[in-house]
């Protein structure tokens, strides 16, 4: 049965005649106040609040910009490399749209990091945002994928033989490694085939999961209300509300967050711009000189190494050597022996996990170290979305928990930067060395999270949001 048409006064302005006609044919005004205009969110959000916005606005530019470099763009493996000179040589504007997407990606991975990283120190992934931060973690491995598939496409030295490096990686895996292998590639080697592929995933299937996940995430974050960085929820039943049942913690998101979101994208498009015109390969970053050379699959380069967003995993993949599988052997056995000895848990678990401890270690002793990299590597995007179940502490906030664990996500930060660094270097002795304790570090912050987020004294958590009017 068809909803009633509202009705408008013939003297109303033109503008809202209009309105009134889509919204008696499509929710508009309704979705907008829904998710803008009377969407309530806390009133101190601060400075990191800022990247989820961003984010949105770097997702836009990649598309919009991908849709361009698509009308000239050849995915055939003679003219990939000529085409994309042709695009930056010849066509209208046409570097300045390459620039933009290149430097969009990289941008695209320090924003969502940032993202991820005030939802790690604000909690922003306790009950009731578990499913956001689970849609938020897929987001992030849609990204990967997109960035890794379209890192090909240009056809350089180094998109060529990175493709060719990882791609390689899925035949370690047992039994069906090698036909995994080739149903990425399409062939036997990267090719014309495995060229193709990649290029109807980016710029197609990818993108749609990608955009649906976004949909997915908002629509989830809306529906439980927004964190703030004390960790107090405005929305819960016992929270201060005024006559209409609005939060008394929370405004209207339009106009107050969409002005300061504003000012935030003038200062990032700023920043963003400077990079485009001035550094577009940032140091060999962003664009490596590697790229700037045809793919010869006859010459291998004398440094394999991914884009500086892949690098944090592509060192711990390769911390995991043979002598690593030791420690990482005695790691299963430290854990299978707390969970029997010293972890309260039913008595039928315990040798159950005794059993499957002795299996793990007899899998690591008999199967390639090679396949255990790939399995950390993955390993280590795979966890982010058990956090929410990981994380005991009774406050959600880092600024309501012990000084200490402060010191200790800041120890995690640094660990994190120093395996990007690593990854992008020849490997050597020494950085072998660090980026095996950096990897034993991050799986142990995340694995032991359950005990040591209980550990000290935390704060009182106040009532209400604390708010500085300014």
């Amino acid at each position: 049965m068809a909803s009633e048409m509202k009705e408008i006064s013939p003297n109303a302005p033109a503008l809202a005649k209009l309105m009134n006609w889509v919204d008696n044919r499509f929710p508009a005004t309704k979705l907008f106040n829904e998710h803008v205009g009377e969407y309530y969110a806390p009133k101190n959000f601060n400075f990191w609040y800022i990247f989820g916005s961003l984010s949105l606005l770097v997702l836009v530019i990649q598309i919009v910009t991908g849709i361009f470099l698509v009308m000239h763009y050849k995915p055939d493996a003679a003219l990939a490399f000529g085409s994309v000179e042709y695009i930056m040589r010849d066509v209208p504007w046409g570097w300045l749209i390459r620039y933009m997407h290149s430097t969009g990606a990289s941008a695209f991975f320090i924003v969502v990091y940032l993202h991820m990283f005030r939802g790690l120190l604000y909690g922003s992934y306790r009950k009731p945002r578990e499913l956001v931060w689970v849609f938020g973690c897929a987001i992030f491995l849609a990204l990967m994928a997109e960035a890794f598939m379209g890192y090909l496409l240009p056809w350089g030295q180094m998109s060529y033989w990175g493709a060719q490096v990882i791609v390689n990686l899925f035949a370690a895996i047992p039994f069906v490694g090698p036909d995994l292998a080739l149903l990425i590639r399409g062939d036997y080697v990267v090719g014309d085939a495995t060229l193709n592929r990649f290029f109807s995933f980016h710029v197609s299937a990818v993108p749609l999961v990608l955009l649906g996940l976004v949909v997915a995430h908002i629509i989830a974050l809306h529906e439980v209300g927004s964190n703030n960085p004390d960790g107090v929820e405005i929305k819960a039943p016992g929270a201060p509300k005024d006559a209409h049942g609005h939060p008394l913690d929370g405004i209207p998101f339009h106009p107050y967050y969409t002005v300061h979101d504003i000012f935030g994208v003038s200062v990032f498009l700023i920043v963003f711009s400077a990079v485009i015109f001035f550094a577009p390969e940032f140091g060999g970053y962003f664009l490596e000189y590697n790229n700037f050379i045809p793919a010869d699959p006859l010459k291998t380069p004398a440094h394999i190494a991914p884009v500086w967003y892949f690098t944090p995993f592509y060192s711990m993949l390769r911390a995991i050597t043979s002598e690593m599988m030791y420690a990482l052997i005695a790691c299963v056995l430290a854990g299978a022996a707390f969970g029997v000895f010293k972890a309260k848990l039913p008595v039928i678990v315990k040798p159950i996990i005794a059993g499957g401890a002795l299996v793990v270690v007899a899998m690591m002793l008999a199967i390639d170290a090679k396949f255990w990299g790939v399995v950390v590597m993955g390993g280590a995007v795979i966890i982010l979305f058990f956090l929410p179940w990981l994380d005991y502490s009774p406050v959600k906030s880092i600024r309501y928990r012990p000084d200490w664990h402060k010191y200790l996500y800041a120890v995690f930060v640094v660990n994190f930067v120093v395996l990007a660094y690593l990854g992008v270097q020849p490997p050597s002795d020494l950085g072998g060395r660090v980026s095996q304790v950096g990897t034993l570090f991050y799986f142990g912050f995340f694995l032991l999270m359950p005990w040591w987020s209980q550990l000290g004294k935390s704060k009182p958590v106040p009532d209400r949001v604390t708010f500085a009017a300014h």
